[in-house]
């Protein structure tokens, strides 16, 4: 007898739908994409014999194979692509996508959650590399140490002590300084103590800690970031980017800083007004600054920047987080989240989910800062900022001396007929602080293979295990 009449007809089974979270583990060899890159070779290892892996290398959805949009139910990305809610859409079956870095803003997490997909990111990778590339940067600012290198290096001639003190003017002793952090989180606290060491009075911003941290870390906190700017003679911004501190630095906070003041910015090219900085710089209301991250990335600064030209800065180009071996712990560790995900349950085998709220049955958390349109709300039904933050100029306060950044700038600077003379907001003058101005300022927060689409590809399954093929979309 033809034993296989006696066996059971095998159901046949249609595309996976996504529905909500998952009972259990996710149906065998899925497709998982690397959606703005090339290079698995480090992901291949750990999700081989779990999954199908393929890379799109695209800058958008449209250039996404619809095999990817349509099979996926893991997407691997970096910061070069945007998912949008409509983007999102697109997928047909996706349920996870992990973030290769720390930041999502390029990602829309609500969307994703409303659509039962779990976004997660990588928050633990890169600390010290990027802890070290903001001192690295505050030290160049303070010691001048890049222009002095760039002048020597087109031959300008040192032949006694006035070349010397022409060449180095705006060098500032660092010992005695205060540095402001914006954001205290894993970088913030790393930054804030690698400052000490150098003799930096550290203090920082940052609302969602609970009170206490600043007596662990032995720093001094304050409590809104208009008192973290008039105080600071190097500010240093560690918090991420959404929409409620979207150009936290802009015209009106730069008037609260010290007069001559650093800015450093290697968290999220968002946080800071461009233009605002680069008329700041030009005026001299700030020294110097350092960047690291831009608002339009990959940065140009001949396409159009407003910081072309800008005398005293220092741009470099979103890499404050490399290193070799923290490149490989970032992309394992995304590896690792799109394995659990598959072989264990949303969200409880993730670590890193920021979305978990959708997935509990307890709907999103409401945010305290959602405007509904009414009165005193920004544009697109954003909270407008508070007054403190809408005016006003350091040294304004009526009786309040005007102090300086750095203990070493020269008295001359802000006397009378001085180069930063004009900086100054005189007491009870336009512009000038009230009490009412000295309000909580804007919130900021911490701070495998694949297989050929054809036909002939079931027979070369075993050996596209160990190479992951590249899905673009074919030209139109």
């Amino acid at each position: 007898m033809d034993k296989r009449k006696l066996m059971p007809k095998r159901q046949r089974l249609d595309g996976a739908v996504r529905t909500g979270p998952l009972n259990g583990p996710l149906h065998s060899r899925p497709l998982v994409a690397l959606l703005d890159g090339r290079d698995c070779s480090i992901e291949m290892p750990i999700l081989k014999d779990v999954a199908t892996v393929a890379f799109c290398d695209a800058q958008s959805t449209s250039e996404i194979h619809e095999k990817v949009l349509n099979e996926a139910v893991g997407a691997l990305m970096w910061h070069t692509i945007t998912l949008t809610k409509e983007d999102l859409e697109k997928f047909k079956a996706l349920r996870i996508i992990v973030r290769i870095g720390s930041g999502v803003d390029n990602i829309d997490v609500k969307a994703a959650g409303e659509l039962g997909i779990a976004v997660c990111n990588v928050p633990g990778y890169g600390v010290e590399e990027v802890a070290d590339s903001t001192l690295c940067l505050i030290l160049n600012l303070y010691r001048r140490t890049y222009w002095l290198a760039n002048m020597v290096r087109e031959g300008k001639k040192f032949t006694g002590p006035e070349q010397v003190r022409e060449a180095a003017q705006g060098c500032a002793r660092i010992r005695g300084d205060t540095l402001g952090i914006v954001g205290l989180g894993r970088i913030g606290s790393a930054v804030a103590l690698r400052a000490k060491a150098f003799g930096f009075n550290v203090i920082f911003y940052d609302p969602y800690l609970p009170d206490g941290i600043e007596r662990s870390l032995g720093l001094t906190r304050v409590y809104t970031l208009q008192d973290l700017l008039f105080q600071s003679d190097c500010v240093s911004l560690h918090c991420t980017l959404n929409e409620h501190n979207h150009h936290l630095i802009n015209e009106y906070t730069i008037k609260q800083m010290r007069p001559g003041a650093f800015l450093v910015n290697t968290a999220r090219g968002g946080l800071v007004d461009e233009s605002a900085l680069a008329q700041a710089l030009k005026d001299g209301r700030i020294r110097a600054a350092a960047l690291d991250v831009h608002e339009n990335e990959p940065y140009n600064v001949f396409q159009g920047s407003p910081l072309k030209e800008v005398p005293n800065l220092i741009c470099t180009p979103h890499a404050a987080f490399y290193s070799d071996v923290a490149s490989t712990e970032l992309r394992e560790m995304a590896a690792g989240e799109i394995r659990r995900a598959i072989v264990g349950r949303i969200p409880d085998s993730l670590r890193n989910c920021v979305n978990k709220e959708y997935f509990l049955g307890s709907g999103p958390a409401s945010s305290a800062y959602e405007s509904s349109g009414a009165p005193g709300s920004g544009p697109g039904g954003l909270p407008s900022l508070p007054a403190g933050l809408n005016g006003g100029y350091y040294g304004a306060l009526p009786g309040v001396p005007v102090q300086p950044a750095h203990s070493s700038a020269p008295v001359g600077l802000l006397g009378p007929g001085g180069p930063m003379s004009s900086l100054v907001g005189a007491p009870g003058g336009p512009g000038g602080l009230n009490d009412r101005d000295r309000e909580r300022g804007p919130s900021v927060a911490h701070d495998a293979s694949t297989h050929r689409m054809d036909s002939a590809s079931s027979a070369n399954s075993a050996t596209a295990l160990q190479h992951p093929d590249r899905i673009k979309s074919p030209p139109s």
